[in-house]
C-alpha cells in the first residue's frame, strides 16, 4: 500500500501487504523473466487484466524503475533467514514449484545474467568456472561497458574426448563480449592423469600467470557440480569421469564440485584423491576474492550446495525459489556420496 506522502507501507515485522507482495512476484516474473501476462496469470492463478492491474502497481508504488527494486530495500523472509543463517545475501527466483528441472535451469540464468551486471565493473578481475549452469547464463548476458576488465577462466576443461578449448572459449567469450572485457583462457586439462604431472605443470611460468590472476580475482562466478541433478552437471555427463573415478569420489564422501574442485558435505576437501589431479583454483585461493557468485537451480544441487556453504565459497546466491525454501528448512536433504552405476 502507498501512504498520503507515497511511500511504501512496509510493517514495523519487515514484512509488507499482500498486494505489494503479488505486484512485486508479477513483476519480477515480467521484467526479470520475460513471461507473458498470459503466462503469469496462469503461474499466479488470476487473470490477465489482475497482473496488468499489479503491473500498474508496481510501477506506480516505486518497485519497478529500470530495475526491480524490493520495499526499501528489504528482503524477503526466505533471503532474511539466508543472510542470517550462512552470512549470504541471496537472491530468490520465482519459479513453480511444477517447473521442470530445464525450465527452472533457463529462468534461474536467465535472472541471474540480468542480475550480473550491478557486480561487475571496470578494473575487475572476474573469474569464471565453466559448467551447465554458466552455460545457460552465457546465453542470457545483458551487456555492460567496461575498460581494463578480464575475464579468467578457472579450470581447465580438456579430457580425453576434446581440448574443451571450443566450449570452453564459446562461453568465455560471451561474457568477455557482454563487458568488453578481455578472456585469460586456461588452456589446461580438467584432471590430469598423474598429480605429478599437475605439480610440475604449476610450476611453469605460463601456468603461473593464469594461477596469479586466480588469486586476486575480484569476483568468482560459479555454480555448483552436483551427480544427482535432472540438468548433469557438464563435469559429470561430458566424459571428464572414468568409473574409477566415481568409485573414488564415492569412498572419499564427496557429495559435489566447485570448478572440478571436490568437497564433502562438511565443506572438506583434504583426502579427496581426485583433487590432486584436478585444475580448479584451491578453496583458500577462491575464497580470497571478496564477492563470490554462487548461481544454483533445482532441489537436486541442494547437498552440493549446502557443502559449499560449509566450505565458506559464497558470499552471494541466486537460486530458485523452492531450492531457497528448502535450503532453510531443517533436515530437508542429507548429503549423499557421488556414486555412479
Amino acid at each position: 500500500m502507498i501512504d498520503d506522502l507515497g511511500r511504501l507501507d512496509v510493517r514495523d515485522d519487515g514484512t509488507v501487504p499482500g498486494k505489494t507482495r503479488d505486484a512485486l512476484r508479477a513483476a519480477h516474473l515480467y521484467y526479470m523473466q520475460d513471461l507473458t501476462m498470459d503466462a503469469i496469470a496462469h503461474e499466479l492463478h488470476t487473470s490477465r487484466s489482475s497482473v496488468s492491474r499489479l503491473l500498474s502497481h508496481a510501477r506506480a508504488s516505486g518497485l519497478v524503475e529500470i530495475s526491480i527494486h524490493s520495499p526499501l530495500d528489504l528482503p524477503s523472509r526466505i533471503e532474511r533467514e539466508i543472510l542470517e543463517r550462512h552470512e549470504v545475501r541471496a537472491h530468490v527466483v520465482p519459479v513453480p514449484d511444477h517447473a521442470s528441472d530445464v525450465d527452472r535451469l533457463d529462468r534461474v540464468a536467465l535472472s541471474a545474467a540480468r542480475i550480473l551486471g550491478q557486480y561487475v565493473d571496470s578494473n575487475q578481475l572476474i573469474g569464471i568456472a565453466w559448467g551447465s549452469t554458466m552455460s545457460a547464463m552465457s546465453r542470457h548476458l545483458v551487456p555492460k561497458a567496461t575498460h581494463n576488465t578480464e575475464i579468467v577462466q578457472l579450470n581447465g576443461a580438456g579430457n580425453l574426448r576434446t581440448t574443451g578449448i571450443v566450449y570452453a572459449s564459446e562461453l568465455l567469450r560471451r561474457f568477455g563480449d557482454a563487458f568488453g572485457a578481455r578472456v585469460q583462457q586456461f588452456p589446461v586439462p580438467a584432471f590430469f592423469d598423474d598429480p605429478a604431472t599437475r605439480r610440475a605443470f604449476w610450476k611453469e611460468r605460463s601456468t603461473r600467470r593464469l594461477l596469479d590472476l586466480q588469486a586476486r580475482l575480484d569476483v568468482a562466478l560459479f555454480g555448483v557440480g552436483s551427480p544427482f541433478a535432472e540438468v548433469p552437471s557438464h563435469v559429470y555427463q561430458g566424459g571428464y569421469l572414468e568409473r574409477a573415478d566415481f568409485q573414488a569420489l564415492s569412498r572419499d564422501g564427496a557429495i559435489g564440485d566447485v570448478a572440478t574442485v571436490f568437497y564433502r558435505a562438511d565443506g572438506t576437501t583434504e583426502g579427496i584423491a581426485l583433487n590432486e589431479r584436478a585444475t580448479g583454483p584451491d578453496f583458500a585461493v577462491l575464497r580470497r576474492a571478496p564477492r563470490r557468485i554462487c548461481v544454483v537451480s533445482g532441489r537436486a544441487k541442494l547437498p552440493s550446495l549446502r557443502g559449499a556453504l560449509a566450505a565458506g565459497l559464497i558470499t552471494d546466491l541466486i537460486v530458485d525459489e523452492g531450492t531457497a525454501r528448502a535450503l532453510v528448512e531443517p533436515d530437508q536433504v542429507s548429503g549423499r556420496p557421488a556414486t555412479r552405476s
